[in-house]
């Protein structure tokens, strides 16, 4: 039921808004002057307050004002048997949700009221929303309680407020995307947008589209003007995701996205201007891309102001246990398990301490789901998870030993290394290359060259 506060020296409208708005639904309260309803304002969450503006003590603007000093989200109607322009002018300059004059039309009001209930309910709705997003990107939604990652938490909580240009590096699925939202969402500019686009998910034409917007006539498909992703994200921030997959044509215009804060859309000529916070992210070694001329010098030191290095999961063991409990609470939700996972029994824990997680976090996360679902207990055991964890032996031993005058051909030892590391990683991809050269830091075509020189069976993502 939606309440409605009606404020009014004269008891006979008191009576007549009562009754009326009972008949339609509403709770009502009643005040004859200014000072009853301040109280009844600060023990009540009204959905709209009508009050009289001329009344003996405390009158209708003296309301108004109580109402935004309490209660800012809730619409306020005024009425008066004394319309003039002036009270009408101040009332609205104050924040009043509308002006009605006595005697008034019932269903005028009933109306005007219709609209600030609904009105209220928008603006409830979106605090809570806004709320929700906030917590859920709070920095202690990213699980960790390892000194890494305390170090880490209060870095980024210094870093949110400022507009610098963040970098964030880090293996595949140790959560950078999680980071970047925290640090936005944390930030000055958490009620505006935050943007993201993966930089190695779409050819360079396309993604010189989503970036930048075309005209009209651009291209041949270009039948009409386009707003680019940075255009939409004026004001709020923009996630470059796996920027080192950027191309080159590409990475020119980024730079002067960076230094100037502006850009051309595709075959346009007027400069656009916009305000961004950015954030890239990679997986890949910059610097490294920098000496091999894959990737701009000049671009690689505008992204690296603020570096952040997320620490992979092999660093932090001790921060198993919190996130495996994390993971159990949320996939008993998503799963609705009529049963509750309510742990995880000690065999298993330590065999997930064990095994080294060349996928991170993200690869956790996917054993603990796999386990909520498939198992038929109360408690996850070691039955319920991946057999490469299940069967992991621990770090194989050294591969080489050279001691003393002892001989050994170096390119041979170094082949037979590189060819055991391979094997291991298209192991736990169950043979998928492109899984396994994105574990091993490579790019698609160095995997599949090294696998072709060792005589290796593999597949691609296209296989599975």
């Amino acid at each position: 039921m939606k309440n409605v506060l009606v404020v009014d020296d004269e008891k006979s409208i008191c009576d007549f808004l009562s009754i009326m708005l009972a008949n339609d639904g509403y709770g009502v309260k009643v005040a004859q002057n200014g000072v009853t309803a301040t109280k009844l304002i600060k023990e009540n969450d009204f959905d709209v307050v009508i009050t009289d503006i001329q009344m003996p003590r405390s009158n209708g603007l003296d309301v108004l004002d109580a109402v935004n000093k309490i209660r800012p989200r809730t619409p306020v109607v005024m009425m008066t048997a004394y319309a003039s322009a002036e009270t009408a002018v101040e009332a609205m300059k104050k924040g009043a949700y509308d002006y009605i004059s006595k005697p008034f039309n019932i269903e005028d009001l009933q109306l005007i009221i219709k609209n600030a209930v609904e009105k209220k309910r928008l603006a409830d709705e979106n605090t809570y929303l806004k709320s929700a997003l906030s917590n859920q990107h709070q920095f202690s939604n990213i699980v960790g309680k390892s000194p890494k990652m305390v170090k880490l938490f209060d870095y980024i909580s210094k870093v949110s407020n400022s507009s610098a240009t963040v970098l964030i590096t880090g293996e595949s699925g140790t959560g950078k995307e999680l980071v970047a939202k925290a640090i936005h969402f944390n930030g000055s500019r958490s009620n505006r947008k935050f943007i993201s686009i993966n930089c190695g998910a779409m050819p360079e034409n396309l993604l010189e589209s989503e970036l930048f917007g075309h005209e009209k006539g651009a291209f041949t498909s270009a039948e009409s003007t386009k707003i680019g992703l940075l255009e939409t994200a004026d004001k709020g921030t923009f996630f470059f995701d796996e920027v080192y997959e950027a191309p080159l044509s590409i990475q020119v215009k980024l730079l002067r996205v960076l230094q100037e804060r502006e850009f051309t859309r595709v075959g346009g000529t007027k400069t656009i201007k916009v305000d961004l916070r950015v954030i890239a992210a990679t997986n890949r070694d910059l610097a490294e891309g920098v000496k091999n001329k894959s990737f701009r010098q000049d671009l690689f030191y505008r992204l690296n102001v603020i570096p952040i290095r997320i620490p992979p999961l092999r660093e932090r063991k001790e921060d198993i246990s919190q996130l495996v409990e994390h993971f159990i609470s949320k996939f008993n939700v998503e799963h609705k398990r009529e049963e509750k996972i309510r742990g995880i029994d000690a065999e298993a824990m330590a065999l997930l301490e064990k095994f080294i997680w060349p996928g991170n976090v993200r690869e956790l996360e996917n054993a603990v789901e796999r386990a909520v679902v498939l198992e038929m207990t109360d408690m996850i055991h070691p039955s319920s998870l991946p057999e490469e964890v299940i069967n992991y032996i621990g770090r194989p031993p050294r591969a080489v030993s050279f001691v003393g005058d002892n001989q050994m051909d170096l390119e041979k030892t170094l082949d037979r290394i590189e060819k055991d590391i391979l094997k291991e990683a298209l192991t736990y991809t169950n043979g998928v290359i492109n899984k396994a050269a994105d574990r091993l830091n490579l790019s698609f075509r160095s995997m599949r060259y090294r696998v072709k020189k060792h005589h290796i069976k593999a597949k691609s993502d296209s296989e599975e």
